[in-house]
Parts: C-alpha cells; structure tokens; sequence
C-alpha cells in the first residue's frame, strides 16, 4: 500500500513525475511541483485528454485563449481537452503541491 501524499524526494530541483498505473488507452500519474512552473514561452500541447485534480497545494494553469489563470486549490479538478495548449504558471513554495492527473483517449 502506498499514500499519495508521501513518498516522493524532499527536494525536488525540478518537478517531479510517478506513473501509477497505464496501459494502452490511459495513463494514470502523480505530479508533485514546489514553486515550480512552465518555462517561458513553453506549453502543453498533449495528444490524450487530461482530468486534473490539485490533491494539495495551489497552482495557477493558464489555457491558451484565456486572459486569466485558473487558480487551483485542494480538491479542484477540470479537464484538459486533447491540444488545448495550456502552462503552469506557478505552483505552492511553501508545501509540495500535489497532482493527480489521468491522461485518456476519447472513444
């Protein structure tokens, strides 16, 4: 048995990534980020659909085509449709901020 909300580095120089489980049609990661964001100019821009939920923490996702980041707290989740390019704008400095992200195919 595992918990989600422990078992990763105490120091994370970069944002740090656990497959939990896949197979061919989806993939199942946890994402843990502290003060960390998108590179300039970077974005996402992913082949799969993405359900996102923040399991701790705050961070700010920008979607292409918006003025205005959403601002994520614990328990908020959305949907991030196959190539809606989208960037982290920052992420928690005082806690880890944890993501649990489910990449899928539309059938």
């Amino acid at each position: 048995m595992n918990n989600i909300l422990t078992g990763f580095p105490a120091s994370l120089p970069e944002e740090w990534t656990e497959v939990l489980a896949e197979n061919s049609q989806t993939r199942i990661e946890r994402i843990v980020s502290q003060g960390h964001a998108s590179p300039p100019g970077f974005w996402y821009d992913q082949d799969q659909h993405e359900w996102v939920m923040l399991l701790q923490g705050e961070a700010r996702l920008l979607l292409e085509g918006e003025d205005q980041p959403i601002v994520l707290q614990s328990g908020d989740h959305l949907v991030i449709p196959a190539h809606k390019r989208h960037r982290v704008e920052s992420t928690s400095i005082e806690c880890p901020t944890i993501w649990l992200a489910v990449f899928y195919n539309q059938n």
